[in-house]
């Protein structure tokens, strides 16, 4: 099962969006928990929470020590997921504990058009956590997926 951390800082709007797609995955037991990190205002954040029992961060690292899941899944909430995703993460999650990059629909915005999956010890021991960090950190040699 995964913790997936959502970074919410500028794209509040297409948080529900992301949090509707992620709720099959986590009927489907493959995902544990939502975190989010920043994003929007505190009202939209509290209802999101109460209708999706997704957590509240206030920052990636924070985020990373709450983690209850020992794999974690680290997206923007502008990633707009590819068609199959959830079978293809389901896939590479039970059958390799690699790392992931899950590539998202269209350009990558700003280069962040992205989700990396990871384990916790390898994200919790960053100095520096931002979603560009741990890509730098995951390298060019993880496996692509959706």
């Amino acid at each position: 099962m995964l913790s997936v951390i959502v970074e919410a800082t500028d794209a509040g709007d297409r948080l529900p969006a992301l949090l509707a797609a992620l709720t099959s995955a986590a009927v489907d037991g493959l995902v544990r928990e939502v975190l989010i990190v920043g994003g929007g205002p505190a009202e939209l954040l509290e209802v999101l929470r109460e209708e999706t029992g997704a957590e509240l961060a206030q920052d990636l690292a924070e985020a990373i020590r709450l983690a209850r899941s020992e794999r974690l899944l680290v997206m923007p909430a502008t990633i707009r997921l590819r068609g199959g995703w959830l079978e293809k993460l389901g896939g590479h999650v039970r059958s390799s504990a690699d790392d992931a990059l899950i590539v998202g629909e269209g350009s990558a915005f700003m280069g962040r058009s992205y989700g990396l999956l990871m384990a916790r010890t390898a994200a919790s021991g960053l100095v520096r956590s931002d979603l560009k960090h741990l890509r730098g950190k995951l390298g060019r040699g993880a496996a692509r997926l959706a």
